[in-house]
C-alpha cells in the first residue's frame, strides 16, 4: 500500500445510506477530522443529522448519484441493498470500500449461502426455490422442517417462514409469492444452542481484527439484547473468530464484516448471515471498546491501520424498539438514573412498532452483572398505561 492509497483527515467520506448506522459511522469519522456526506431518498435522516452534507435523491438516480461521488475521497455503506448501477456509477469517481463484489455476493441470500459452501465454511443446507415444485422437493430433504426464505431484501425475520416440512407446498408458495414473483432459498432447520456473532474489521493492506464474540438473544427476529463476551468457552470463540477471519478474507473484504452464527450442542458452529458493514449486534463497541465498529470502519475505508478491539469492560446491549413510546414518550430521566448505562438515541420522526429507535449500552463486573442492568435500565423507561 502506497502512501497515495490512504486517506487523510480532512478528506471527505461518502456513505450511502443514512439510518442509525451511517449515523454512528458520521460520528466517528467527524471525531477522527473527516467530512461526511450521506445519500439516501430520505429527508432530515439519522445520518444527515450529523453529517456534513445531506444528498436527497433515488438510488437510481444517475445524475444525484454522479453528483454526490464527485464531491467525496471514499465511499462505504451503512446497508447492503444498494443497486449494483448505483455502486457502479459512483465508482468511476473513487474507490468504494467494501467493493461491489461484496455486496452484490451479500445482498442476496442464495448468492450467499453458495459463496459461503463453496469457500468452504459451514452454513446450513439449503436449496434454490422458484417455484411450488421446487419448494416441495426441497421439504423432502430437510428431514424435519425448515426456513423459507426470501432471497433478497429480507432483515430482521421480514421475508422468512418456518416450516415443519408437512404443510401443502403449493399453498406456502401462494401465499410466499401473493405480492409477486421471488427467488427463495429453503434452510434446513438447524437446533441450535445460542446465537453468536463475530464482527470482524480487515484493512486496505488484509490486516483482520476481531472483537470478541457476542451472544445475541432475540425477540420476534429481532435482536433484544446482546452479551460482549458471549458466555461460551474460549475454545468456540476461537473457531467463531477464525471462521470469520476466512470469510472477510474470501470476500477480499475492505471494512467491516458482520458473521452472525448458530452454536450448535456439540460446540460445531454454523454461519447464518453475513453483513459487511457494522452491525446491531457491535453497537456496545461504541462505548465499550477501545476502538468501535464505526471507527475500525473509517480507519479501513481510508487505508490507516486498524485499532484495538480490545474491550474496556464487560458490556450489554439492549434494542430500544417503537413499541417503547406506545404510551408516550418514554422515561428518559430514569434510565440516565442507571451510572453505567449509556443512552444512544437514533434521531428517528416517528416510533413505530419494531422499528429501531435507539439502544443502551450497560458495563458490569461480569456479562450477566451488565446485562441485569441494561435490561433494568430498559424497563425503567416503560410508562404505565
Amino acid at each position: 500500500m502506497s502512501r497515495a492509497d490512504v486517506i487523510l483527515p480532512g478528506a471527505t467520506l461518502g456513505v450511502m445510506g443514512s439510518g442509525q448506522l451511517g449515523r454512528m459511522f458520521a460520528i466517528a469519522a467527524r471525531r477522527m477530522g473527516y467530512r461526511v456526506h450521506t445519500f439516501s431518498p430520505d429527508y432530515d435522516t439519522p445520518t444527515g443529522q450529523v453529517a456534513d452534507k445531506e444528498f436527497t435523491a433515488s438510488y437510481d438516480d444517475e445524475v444525484a448519484v454522479r453528483d454526490f461521488a464527485k464531491g467525496i475521497a471514499a465511499l462505504t455503506f451503512e446497508f447492503e441493498n444498494v443497486p449494483a448501477q448505483t455502486i457502479d456509477w459512483a465508482a468511476e469517481h473513487g474507490p468504494v470500500r467494501p467493493g461491489r463484489n461484496v455486496l452484490h455476493i451479500c445482498q442476496h441470500r442464495l448468492r450467499e449461502k453458495e459463496f459461503l459452501s463453496g469457500a468452504g465454511l459451514p452454513v446450513a443446507p439449503f436449496w434454490k426455490v422458484e417455484s411450488a415444485e421446487d419448494l416441495k422437493a426441497a421439504l423432502a430433504k430437510t428431514e424435519g422442517g425448515g426456513v423459507l426464505k426470501t432471497a433478497a431484501f429480507g432483515y430482521d425475520g421480514k421475508g422468512q417462514r418456518k416450516l415443519a416440512g408437512t404443510e401443502d407446498a403449493a399453498t406456502v408458495w401462494a401465499e410466499f409469492t401473493a405480492s409477486g414473483p421471488c427467488q427463495a432459498v429453503l434452510e434446513k432447520l438447524i437446533q441450535f444452542e445460542c446465537e453468536i456473532s463475530v464482527i470482524v474489521a480487515r484493512g486496505y493492506d488484509g490486516a483482520m481484527l476481531t472483537w470478541p464474540v457476542c451472544e445475541n438473544e432475540h425477540v420476534n427476529h429481532i435482536l433484544d439484547v446482546t452479551y460482549c463476551p458471549a458466555r461460551i468457552s474460549e475454545a468456540v470463540a476461537t473457531n467463531a473468530r477464525k471462521l470469520a477471519e476466512l470469510a472477510a478474507k474470501a470476500l477480499d473484504l475492505v471494512g467491516v464484516l458482520a458473521v452472525e452464527m448458530f452454536l450448535c450442542a456439540d460446540g460445531s458452529i454454523i454461519i447464518n448471515e453475513l453483513a459487511p458493514r457494522p452491525h446491531n449486534s457491535g453497537h456496545f463497541s461504541f462505548d465499550a471498546s477501545v476502538t468501535s465498529q464505526f471507527e475500525q470502519q473509517v480507519r479501513a475505508v481510508c487505508g490507516l491501520p486498524l485499532g484495538s478491539t480490545d474491550s474496556l469492560q464487560p458490556a450489554a446491549m439492549a434494542n430500544l424498539l417503537g413499541d417503547l413510546w406506545s404510551n408516550g414518550e418514554p422515561d428518559w430521566s430514569a434510565a440516565a438514573q442507571f451510572p453505567e448505562v449509556k443512552i444512544h438515541l437514533y434521531g428517528k420522526a416517528g416510533a413505530k412498532p419494531g422499528r429501531k429507535m435507539g439502544h443502551l449500552t450497560a458495563f458490569g463486573v461480569d456479562v450477566n452483572d451488565a446485562a441485569e442492568k441494561v435490561r433494568a435500565a430498559k424497563r425503567a423507561l416503560e410508562r404505565a398505561k
